[in-house]
């Protein structure tokens, strides 16, 4: 994946308040070209230097990876207020980031529209 893209990756991750979460799926629908795994490669193994909340960012079925950071990804969620039932899943009722601003998206380069788009 080019170097831009996962740029753009980051700064939408970025993009997600405290306390809510998107799916890798989320993401990918607002960069044209990208998938979900392609998200999660872009998020991996970022740490926390970056300043990204790579842990905003769980898969579809509303629960964490298995992963190295899974463990620390599930903490820091549930440090932000975020809730997990018996099966480790959260409620995306409750924490569903509802997506970027189109400015952001603008500035991106990126097409707010694309993630209407099937």
């Amino acid at each position: 994946m080019n170097t831009q893209k996962t740029k753009r990756i980051h700064k939408l991750v970025c993009a997600i308040p405290s306390g809510q979460v998107a799916s890798y799926g989320q993401i990918a629908r607002y960069v044209p070209g990208v998938t979900a795994r392609m998200v999660g490669y872009a998020l991996a193994g970022i740490g926390d230097k970056t300043g990204i909340p790579w842990h905003r960012v769980v898969n579809a079925k509303g629960t964490v990876s298995p992963h190295q950071g899974a463990f620390e990804q599930r903490q820091r969620l549930e440090a932000e207020g975020i809730q997990f039932n018996a099966r480790d899943q959260l409620d995306w009722s409750q924490a569903l980031w509802p997506g970027p601003d189109p400015l952001l998206l603008l500035g991106l380069g990126l097409d707010p529209e694309d993630a209407f788009r099937t």
